[in-house]
């Protein structure tokens, strides 16, 4: 029998647009530093900031494309971004700095099947909430994102049980933002702790903690010794690395190095945030030469593998996501608690 080696996974990769292809996406660039810090992502994912006045739907999609196909990865989980609700369900889109509907991101993902495997976003409190999970299943995601404290997802509500049940009887994984952000405005910033993940998981959801619960901004609340603590009692709780190749996020590193946590983490790049080798060499993670080396690479996803690889992460957190998109809901994984 001829072995098929598991594939090679970023799970962490954003979809944004301005709306110019007619599919609904909208980006709110507020002020200027939040215009100056979009040109700066722009040039370094290799798009001129012209894309920022119109067309910026297309250009990031051929853009991916050819990052994904020059990269050593196979494929890249692509996400969706729903707006912030109430708890009662009204939506609040002021509240919001961009969109990405379901549908819109179901279509690119469809244009380029194996390549880019679709995260879907569906605020819990959305009165068609259970609705819209069941047209996303049926369009072949197996993914939900969830930024739980700037669209204002408490896991805890009670309501939300048939929401995380109807995802877990369908295998369907969960990646929420744990820990701050600082790219983002927050609505709640006690919903960045990763222990209400406790409610989903209940449930029997699997359940991957973005960033892995540490801080964004200088003085955040770091979360991650509660994390990695809820990896003893939860199987099915993972992390991922993703913007950990940033100046402050890399602060999270060293927690997760050990061998016991590896194997809980899964391979991330938080595209289209800017990936390089200064935070990992200021925690003394890399050297000078490994971080000048990394910033000659203009494929920011394949800097992002190098980078973790040197930092000390093995081969098998870039397979890892295949191994949970792989496997069912009753059979769980043989990882054993750090």
């Amino acid at each position: 029998m001829t072995h098929v080696a598991p594939q090679k996974i970023d799970c962490h990769v954003h979809l944004i647009g301005d709306g110019s292809s007619g599919g609904g996406c909208w980006l709110r660039l507020k002020s200027i530093a939040h215009r100056l810090m979009a040109r700066i992502i722009l040039h370094q994912v290799g798009l001129p900031s012209s894309a920022l006045q119109n067309g910026l739907d297309a250009q990031i999609e051929n853009r991916l494309v050819d990052l994904v196909c020059g990269s050593s990865l196979d494929a890249v989980v692509l996400l969706a971004q729903d707006i912030p609700h109430r708890d009662d369900g009204t939506p609040m889109p002021e509240n919001g700095a961009f969109f990405v509907p379901n549908h819109y991101l179901l279509q690119v993902c469809s244009r380029h099947p194996g390549l880019f495997l679709p995260a879907v976003s569906i605020h819990p409190a959305r009165r068609d909430s259970m609705d819209e999970l069941d047209r996303c299943l049926f369009a072949g995601a197996r993914v939900l994102k969830l930024l739980p404290n700037c669209l204002n997802v408490d896991y805890a509500d009670p309501r939300y049980r048939p929401f995380w049940e109807k995802m877990a009887a369908a295998n369907m994984i969960l990646l929420s933002h744990t820990g701050g952000e600082l790219s983002l405005p927050v609505m709640n910033h006690q919903f960045a702790d990763p222990r209400l993940l406790s409610h989903p998981l209940d449930c029997g959801v699997t359940v991957i903690a973005a960033h892995c619960a540490g801080r964004s901004g200088l003085w955040d609340a770091d979360h991650t010794d509660a994390l990695l603590d809820m990896f003893g009692k939860w199987p099915r709780l993972f992390g991922d690395n993703s913007a950990l190749c940033s100046p402050v996020r890399c602060r999270t590193l060293p927690k997760i190095l050990p061998e016991s946590i590896r194997q809980r983490i899964v391979h991330g790049s938080d595209f289209p945030i800017s990936v390089s080798g200064f935070g990992p060499w200021r925690m003394g993670l890399i050297d000078r030469d490994t971080w000048r080396a990394s910033s000659q690479e203009p494929n920011v996803l394949e800097r992002d593998v190098l980078l973790k690889r040197a930092i000390g992460f093995d081969d098998a957190q870039l397979t890892r996501m295949a191994q949970l998109l792989g496997n069912k809901s009753s059979d769980p994984l043989t990882i054993s608690p750090p």
